[in-house]
């Protein structure tokens, strides 16, 4: 009898706890865990390649070509290239030979076209007829023989619609007797007549000073778009002139470089 009694009770204890667990709320099901972002489909080669360059460099200073595992590697006007390996580095031109493009000469000009154009006018020397048909920015040293026979025939210039911007590049460097001359003339009251005279072989008072210049900022652009000697010619697209030419002749250079760039003659 109490055997059967137990087995009755335990009977009864199952099937009142199934009863009050079909009673109880159901929780919530957690939430699915997000899933896994997929793998990348290929780890950005430039993120390696920083490790083989220049300290300071940045990913942003790299770039795909054209030419499948060849990167970019552009600072300034100053464009090479490296293969995505990081094994071989190329310092040169790379050339389109379908269009016989030089696809290094076009990011150079860009390049130096975007860094004279951040450079406000109030901190250069301008020469300039009333209606220009061409504006060109000359890096120029006062001590330069060509640089000062370049600025002799201004007048000439004007006369064929060239408007000259001038930014100092003193070639011997910081604390030298053409970077005095560069920041007289500068804190001279009249810029234009100063660089004039001093173009003219007059003689310049080098303790002059008027506390700030920008000689040290152009001379650094300078550096930065690839100038070596003066005068560096820079047109408005960012092509560049190296050296002195007569008057005609340096228009008709630009206009190599500017095709379709002025029609009719300033005076």
């Amino acid at each position: 009898m109490l055997k059967n009694l137990g087995i009755l009770m335990l009977i009864c204890a199952a099937a009142l706890g199934a009863q009050a667990a079909r009673a109880a709320p159901t929780a919530p099901a957690a939430p699915a865990a997000p899933a896994e972002p997929a793998a990348d489909a290929a780890k950005d080669p430039r993120i390696a390649l920083l490790k083989r360059l220049p300290a300071g460099s940045k990913i942003e200073d790299l770039h795909t070509t054209p030419v499948a595992g060849l990167y970019e590697f552009a600072q300034g006007a100053d464009v090479s290239y490296l293969t995505a390996d990081g094994k071989y580095f190329l310092d040169g031109n790379l050339y389109d030979m379908d269009t016989r493009q030089n696809l290094s000469e076009a990011h150079r000009m860009t390049a130096r076209a975007a860094l004279i154009n951040a450079v406000p006018e109030s901190e250069m020397l301008i020469f300039s007829p009333k209606n220009p048909l061409y504006t060109i920015t000359i890096f120029t040293d006062i001590d330069c023989p060509y640089c000062r026979k370049m600025h002799s025939e201004m007048a000439e210039m004007n006369k064929l619609g060239v408007r000259v911007r001038y930014l100092f590049f003193p070639r011997t460097g910081p604390d030298t007797e053409s970077w005095k001359k560069a920041e007289a003339v500068w804190c001279s009251a009249d810029r234009n007549a100063a660089l004039t005279r001093a173009k003219a072989g007059a003689a310049v008072d080098v303790t002059k000073t008027c506390g700030s210049t920008p000689i040290a900022s152009e001379y650094e652009l300078g550096k930065s778009i690839g100038v070596r000697g003066t005068p560096a010619i820079v047109t408005e697209n960012g092509g560049y002139i190296s050296g002195y030419f007569p008057p005609k002749e340096l228009v008709e250079e630009i206009k190599k470089l500017q095709p379709g760039k002025g029609q009719v003659a300033a005076n």
